[in-house]
């Protein structure tokens, strides 16, 4: 039997990048990695949580983070 936990990836913008917000992104429990990237985005974030409604709100707390500016959430499946 294949437990699946809701992984997702969410492609940050920031108002500045500061590496700061990074560090604050990597105490978030429930996020697994936090990169500063180039390109349209500024940050990539992997999380995981034990139920869709736990990772919701692991992404509503990085909404919150002073810095964001704007969020794509990319969810993950089995293909």
């Amino acid at each position: 039997m294949v437990i699946c936990v809701p992984l997702a990836y969410l492609l940050i913008s920031a108002e500045q990048f500061d590496q700061s917000l990074v560090k604050e992104l990597r105490k978030i429990v429930g996020v697994e990695e936090a990169l500063p990237v180039y390109g349209i985005y500024d940050i990539i974030v992997s999380t995981r949580a034990d139920t869709m409604d736990k990772l919701k709100a692991v992404h509503d707390k990085i909404r919150k983070l002073d810095g964001v500016k704007q969020t794509l959430t990319m969810i993950a499946h089995e293909g």
